[in-house]
């Protein structure tokens, strides 16, 4: 889903969290159709096939709320156009999915047209999904109908503002982007190649989070993978460009990242890639890991205007921790008046106070960190507002940052308070050419930038309502000139 919406090769600020090392995967057959399985590992390969693509597809992510059932829904994602609650997609008749045929099932995955004729956002990834093999739609389908626990509570609602509400206008934007064709290897490149691409542009649909989106909320072609704004977070480049991209990274650490979101010296996952991570990528076999990274290696450059440096490689050791002993009296009221202080109150103990993190960087570095040496402090900003969570599996350690927005339950700190660390943090250790204005963080509390169709929104309806009457008007004046030419 487009909260991931996500696949970021970002962030900064992360509790323990080392490489793992994955046992090594059985041998394989390589097709886009179906992952293979070993022989002997379930009796039902079909249902292991079909599971195991539902977690290459992060089915779990989107359609399961904190808390709740898996895949019963209600999961809110929170879109430039208002929230998206994701659907109970178990196979209960009541509230979930189990009257669809498998037409009606693929039709809703590949289409976004649900069994009842109505159509789903785009926010439910279909225009990736729409490449997906019939034999792979068909596993699919026979998972969520076998193996899945029926759960009778429908989810919650969507309800979206007006024209958004709308969703028989989804069938013009269909018209205009929806390319409903299925995958079909290119004949040039080798079968780990065209693997990587049906998994990383069909089931991971990773487009779908790092390419930007024009006024109409479609991906532009021209600009694949080349970043996107995600609310407040920013969904990094990962074309292959050495600069803007990850093309400086070798394939153990894009490997390494995809399967735990930590690299030392390059970044760590959070927000919508660390769920990513948590409920899909780390779940892959190796062999599919390398076909992403082989596929990665192919797609085109792109580099960001005017970048010189790549992200990971600003910042060095430095501290002024010396410089604030003694600067203010044991009385002092509001002595955290400067981004150094607040950074020795709230971050030092933890990022160490030369930013250089804990031995093992389960602290990581706040230097040769994509979050912090970026072209924008998006993400650095969203680390200290909302936290990073992230937990693979085999770790000692859960991946923890606490938030310090206004839920925090350590300290609350104000939209000037995280300017001044931020900007502390980029002077010190990342990109100095980049700022943050209390402003600019304090619109990524509120979600980050909204794109020009929502900021349209409000004019919408009464914009309708003066085209109706202008139209009305003119067919008035049209049927009046007639009559009095007759």
């Amino acid at each position: 889903m487009m909260r991931r919406l996500l696949l970021s090769l970002t962030l900064a600020a992360s509790l323990p969290l080392a490489a793992h090392a994955a046992p090594p995967a059985p041998p394989v057959t390589l097709t886009p159709d179906r992952p293979a399985v070993p022989a002997a590992a379930k009796p039902d390969a079909r249902l292991e096939r079909g599971r195991y693509l539902a977690i290459a597809a992060d089915c779990m992510a989107c359609h399961t709320a904190a808390g709740g059932k898996p895949y019963a829904g209600g999961y809110a994602i929170d879109s430039p156009l208002g929230t998206i609650y994701a659907t109970n997609i178990t196979p209960s008749k009541k509230g979930g999915i189990g009257h669809y045929t498998e037409a009606d099932f693929a039709r809703a995955l590949r289409e976004g047209v649900r069994a009842d004729g109505s159509h789903l956002y785009p926010a439910m990834p279909y225009t990736s999904y729409a490449q997906l093999t019939d034999a792979d739609v068909g596993d699919l389908y026979y998972y969520f109908m076998q193996a899945v626990k029926p759960v009778d509570e429908p989810a919650r609602q969507t309800a979206l503002p007006f024209p958004f509400n709308v969703r028989l206008s989804m069938l013009g934007w269909n018209t205009l982007f929806l390319d409903n064709k299925r995958f079909v290897p290119d004949a040039t490149k080798s079968a780990q190649i065209n693997r990587g691409a049906y998994l990383a542009e069909g089931l991971a649909h990773c487009s779908a989070c790092h390419t930007p989106r024009n006024a109409l909320m479609a991906e532009i072609g021209s600009q694949t993978l080349a970043g996107a704004s995600l609310g407040p977070w920013h969904a990094p480049n990962i074309t292959s460009d050495k600069v803007s991209g990850i093309g400086a990274w070798t394939d153990a650490e894009i490997a390494a990242y995809l399967k735990t979101g930590h690299v030392e010296g390059k970044g760590q996952a959070a927000g919508g890639m660390a769920e990513a991570i948590q409920n899909s990528l780390q779940f892959l076999r190796d062999d599919d890991v390398a076909a992403i990274v082989a596929w990665l290696r192919t797609v085109p450059p792109v580099r960001a205007p005017g970048q010189t440096k790549a992200a990971f490689s600003h910042g060095s050791a430095a501290s002024e921790e010396p410089l604030l002993r003694g600067m203010a009296a044991s009385t002092e009221h509001h002595s955290l008046n400067s981004g150094a202080v607040l950074f020795s109150g709230y971050c030092a103990s933890c990022h160490s106070a030369s930013g250089a993190g804990s031995t093992g960087q389960s602290y990581p570095a706040l230097f040769n960190n994509t979050a912090t040496g970026g072209n924008t402090p998006a993400n650095l900003v969203s680390a200290i507002l909302f936290g990073v969570e992230r937990k693979i599996e085999g770790e000692e350690h859960e991946a923890f940052m606490p938030r310090f927005d206004l839920r925090s339950y350590v300290q609350p700190l104000t939209d000037e308070q995280i300017a001044s660390i931020a900007n502390y943090v980029l002077k010190q250790y990342g990109n100095p050419d980049v700022s943050v204005t209390p402003a600019y963080v304090a619109q990524a509390r509120s979600g980050g930038e909204k794109p020009v169709l929502a900021r349209a929104q409000p004019f919408m309806l009464p914009g309708g309502i003066v085209g109706i009457l202008l139209l009305i008007a003119l067919f008035v004046w049209l049927r009046r000139r007639r009559q009095r030419k007759e």
